[in-house]
């Protein structure tokens, strides 16, 4: 603060260096608060205050800024605004100078906006020495839009009336939601995959913060940016503006003006195009003389040359090739056909049935051989059996048996011995034919 004399100002003094102090330092806030007072005189500016449940602060929104507002706004309202503090000097009022107001909902998403445009403005995303070109003769465009959405139909009528010779290839896509972001992307990928349009569109009708969002997307922003085909935004109205506006090479207004920007009226491409006929025939006119005047040198230089001659050497030696090349053919016929016998002969030395042959006698020894091995192995297997069972019959006890003997046991072991016996013991007497139970009622010792 410059002081003067002193140190004293007047009151003008005073508020004009607070305002100065004011400006400098603090500069522009978003700001958060209920609406009061809100008035609206007839030159169009807004005056309002913006409260809490402590302070309060006035607030002046002037009709070259209250314009983009969307909304009236009402007392009672919660709104963000975005303004730069002041001094209204001749009242010595501290107050903040709107330049956006939205709802609060809206605010939130407001804040989220700016945030991104100043990191992607930081990364270069923004500059104009990266903007492609849009190409001058466009003869196919590709629009990144809803199929069923207006803009789409506004755009085909602007071309239509405009310049029917272009092409459209639509890239169908979501344009409001949260998944719609992520299909612009994919739908931009497809076109520069493609490469099938010259210029591309991205485009929708007007809406909410809300509706657009999907505009403002960071992934969005560095597709645009990263696409090998020029990128024209026509995103929302006039008064709309997303990061895709700020990225793409073109911004356009609004989807109609994005159509008559990259068309050009048919009127005047129907006086380039009789400009370009007149050239034709002209062209025509002078390619015609030179050929003329070429055939008749061409003419007297045949004369010169009698072709009648020429031709009948031509074609004699037409007749000695034709010869030559029915000789050479005769000769190649004649070696084939030499080669089809010699091997038509190893073809039969070679012949599958003769090897069949001698593979079935084969066979059929090798089977009778099998078949008697087969035969003299189960006899003499036959005679090992018999000379086993033999003496197996020889050392078993039950032949013993036949000869009048018998075995007595009781239920865990044979009895070898009377004295393995008590008085009642319960025996078994196996005999040839049957067996006997006993109880025993006298044991002899010897």
């Amino acid at each position: 603060m410059s002081a003067t004399k002193n140190n004293v100002y007047t009151v003008s003094q005073l508020n004009g260096e607070v305002r100065h102090i004011l400006e400098g330092q603090i500069g522009k806030i978003w700001l958060n608060g209920e609406i009061s007072n809100f008035s609206s005189p007839s030159s169009g500016h807004w005056y309002l205050t913006l409260k809490d449940s402590r302070s309060q602060i006035r607030c002046a929104m002037f009709k070259g800024r209250n314009q983009s507002v969307r909304f009236k706004p009402v007392n009672g309202q919660q709104v963000l605004v975005k303004g730069a503090i002041s001094v209204y000097e001749p009242r010595g009022d501290y107050q903040l100078l709107l330049e956006s107001m939205l709802p609060a909902g809206d605010g939130l998403l407001a804040q989220e906006f700016e945030a991104l445009k100043l990191k992607l403005a930081a990364e270069g995303l923004f500059t104009t020495e990266t903007k492609r070109p849009i190409p001058q003769n466009i003869q196919r465009i590709g629009v990144i839009t809803s199929a069923t959405g207006a803009a789409l139909r506004d755009i085909l009528h602007v071309l239509a009336r405009r310049d029917p010779s272009i092409e459209v290839i639509v890239y169908p896509t979501q344009v409001q939601g949260a998944a719609a972001s992520q299909l612009i992307c994919q739908a931009i990928e497809t076109a520069n995959q493609r490469l099938e349009v010259d210029v591309l569109l991205l485009t929708r009708g007007g809406g909410s913060l809300e509706d657009l969002w999907c505009f403002n997307s960071e992934h969005l922003a560095h597709a645009i940016y990263n696409s090998a085909l020029p990128v024209i935004s026509a995103v929302g109205h006039e008064i709309d503006t997303t990061i895709s506006d700020y990225v793409a090479d073109v911004r356009a207004p609004t989807p109609s003006a994005g159509a008559e920007l990259l068309s050009k009226d048919k009127g005047n491409k129907a006086e380039k195009l009789i400009l370009l006929l007149s050239r034709l025939q002209q062209g025509m006119k002078h390619y015609q003389l030179q050929q003329s005047s070429r055939l008749t040198q061409l003419t007297h230089q045949l004369q010169r040359h009698e072709p009648q001659r020429k031709l009948q050497q031509f074609e004699q030696r037409f007749d000695e090739m034709q010869m030559r090349l029915e000789n050479a053919l005769q000769h190649k016929l004649s070696r084939l056909t030499l080669r089809h016998q010699q091997l038509h002969n190893r073809l039969q030395q070679r012949s599958p049935a003769n090897s069949l042959i001698l593979e079935k006698q084969r066979l059929q020894y090798l089977t009778e051989r099998f078949n008697d091995a087969s035969s003299d192995y189960f006899k003499q297997a036959a005679v090992r059996v018999a000379q086993a069972a033999h003496k197996l019959d020889t050392v078993s006890p039950l032949a013993t048996l036949s000869r009048g003997y018998s075995i007595t046991s009781t239920n865990q072991h044979v009895v070898e011995n009377a004295q393995q016996l008590m008085l009642g013991d319960e025996i078994h007497t196996r005999l040839k034919h049957g067996e006997v139970t006993s109880t025993v009622t006298k044991v002899i010792s010897h």
